[in-house]
């Protein structure tokens, strides 16, 4: 059999197109010796991953150990001072698809707010150790970020192919034998009570993966599971152990890769697959959504009418699966998944769900047992205090900023253009929004000076970066408008937490710059100084008071240039 190891193709290059012959290599053996079977959606290959229980502890993959060269800038109030040490931390992880993030929110949810259930209950899930919990100390705020992952994977959490009849039935198609994470998102959950905050990360975002180079983020996962893979077989290591430890590496390379894109520390790990989110969707009676258009899909097996429907088991995951014959592609999948997963969210904090004696929450534990994997040592009984802060749906889903949706690569085809300062400024402001960014107060001068009137970087006019957290659609694209109009160059748009005030924010001693982007915005806006920020940049933050330079406010309008937020509302928010 050809080993994985062997193949010349990457995980995450571009798959076969429509039209083309399908490859038929042969994957590795599953966790059981097994062999996996081949893909037939057109599109990135699609692999199967070995899950299971570890016989030894690995190292947590912390920014300064993957990328020591490249140190990764932290939260500002996450910084970790000596504390009282944590308990330990091994993460568990899970196999699973697209709407693998959902899930993985409601076994969170679930779990940490029915601690009494599942102190018992947790023994039942599957574990891995990808996080040194022994390493990392406590965060000063208390504060928990949460890596959710949905590998693109056939197996369940034990490493078992699914049967051609349930692949059949999931419109899964069979696998490969290449690994992808297909979804990311990092929930920060707060030590105050406070609303938790989801950051989804587009599975094309062209990134620095530490030890690989630029890529696609979706094959971080893949690349490093080869790599070790590929050793450990020089090794003489074999069988269940070389799947086990090679998907091991795999898993700290995404956690690697997302704490130096996003400068936040990972702290925990989750998974599930496509199998389990079918059933536990199922398990809690669906869920309501809504859709503008009514639309088909061969390859997820989406077909939906328009309008506001409940979805469960095999069609809820052809809803988050889909991305073919979207207005956005995968962005419009993104916010599909964040609408969903916050409809999922306050299904099962409802009290049909939660409430002592109901008659879903034992169908929920018997499915997310099947299909969900948390860090080994992950102290549900701790996590449950932050977790009852959130009840009631105080959760909120953004999407990190980011360029052109058609950036050409060398060898990953077309991907997300994405600007790692970008990046992190809107993590670090999303995440701690009232963190200071500098002493600086409305038009006043920085610490580090400014730049000297008539001088050449003072006459250029910058690139400007727009955030919309003022509540009203398409602000951030009209805003986007007006500014290149008069000459600015467009940088990332995307969306904020909601404020009050709008910000402008420039780099270290370049107030000029921010200055003269207020100017042509017309506002008596607050302009300071952003370290985060490259040369050359200015962060525009929307907030509610802004007004268009004519003097009038934005006309709430739909906003095709970046996803749109998809936060709990009372009402069913439609969307593509």
């Amino acid at each position: 059999m050809r080993q994985s190891a062997d193949r010349t193709r990457q995980p995450g290059d571009r798959g076969r197109q429509p039209g083309e012959p399908a490859d038929r290599r042969q994957p590795p053996p599953d966790r059981r010796g097994r062999a996996a079977e081949p893909a037939r959606e057109p599109r990135e290959r699609r692999g199967a991953a070995a899950r299971g229980r570890t016989p030894e502890r690995a190292a947590r993959p912390t920014a300064a150990r993957a990328n020591a060269a490249a140190p990764t800038e932290k939260i500002a109030p996450r910084a970790r001072p000596a504390a009282a040490p944590v308990a330990d931390r091994r993460p568990r992880y899970v196999a699973g698809k697209s709407l693998v993030t959902l899930l993985s929110a409601a076994m969170v949810v679930t779990l940490g707010y029915y601690w009494k259930v599942t102190d018992d209950f947790s023994d039942d899930l599957t574990r891995a150790n990808v996080i040194d919990g022994a390493s990392v100390e406590k965060p000063a705020d208390g504060a928990i970020d949460i890596l959710m992952v949905g590998m693109d994977s056939r197996t369940d959490p034990q490493g078992n192919p699914l049967s051609k009849e349930r692949l059949a039935e999931l419109h899964a198609g069979v696998a490969d034998g290449e690994v992808n994470t297909d979804t990311l998102i990092l929930i920060r959950i707060p030590n105050d009570g406070g609303k938790a905050t989801g950051i989804s990360i587009p599975r094309d975002s062209y990134v620095d993966i530490p030890g690989h180079g630029k890529h696609k983020i979706n094959s971080a996962y893949g690349r490093a599971k080869l790599q070790a893979y590929a050793g450990l077989k020089e090794d003489g290591v074999g069988g269940r152990d070389l799947e086990v430890r090679s998907n091991l590496e795999g898993a700290k390379s995404v956690i690697a890769t997302v704490n130096k894109l996003t400068g936040a520390t990972v702290d925990h790990y989750a998974e599930i697959n496509l199998f389990g989110f079918a059933d536990i969707t199922q398990a809690i009676g669906g869920v309501e959504v809504c859709l503008n258009k009514a639309t088909k899909d061969k390859f997820s097996g989406a077909d939906f009418p328009a309008g506001v429907q409940t979805i469960s088991g095999v069609p809820a995951l052809a809803f988050v699966r889909q991305r073919h014959g979207l207005p956005n592609g995968d962005l419009d999948r993104i916010v599909r998944q964040q609408t969903f997963m916050g409809a999922m969210a306050k299904k099962v904090f409802s009290q049909d769900v939660i409430a002592p004696g109901s008659e879903t929450l034992p169908k929920l534990q018997e499915a997310i047992s099947k299909s969900v994997v948390l860090d080994e040592d992950w102290n549900i009984m701790q996590f449950a205090q932050q977790m009852t802060g959130i009840t009631g749906g105080k959760v909120a889903f953004e999407t990190i900023p980011h360029g052109t949706i058609d950036l050409q690569t060398p060898n990953d085809g077309s991907a997300i253009e994405i600007d790692p300062d970008d990046v992190r400024a809107f993590v670090r402001h999303l995440l701690t929004p009232d963190a200071p960014t500098s002493s600086a107060g409305p038009s006043s001068a920085p610490a580090g000076g400014t730049t000297e009137p008539g001088s050449t970087e003072a006459e250029s006019k910058p690139t400007v970066n727009v955030l919309n957290g003022s509540g009203r659609t398409g602000l951030a694209a009209d805003v986007v408008k007006t500014l290149t109009g008069k000459g600015f160059t467009e940088g990332s748009t995307g969306n904020a937490a909601a404020r009050a005030k709008t910000v402008i924010r420039y780099a270290t001693g370049q107030q000029d710059l921010g200055t003269m982007v207020a100017d042509a915005l017309g506002g008596d806006y607050t302009v300071e100084q952003d370290s985060d920020l490259g040369k050359g940049k200015v962060s525009v933050i929307l907030g509610k008071d802004y007004t268009t330079a004519d003097g009038f406010g934005g006309a709430p309008a739909l906003d095709l240039g970046a996803p749109a937020r998809a936060a709990l509302q009372p009402a069913v928010p439609c969307i593509n």
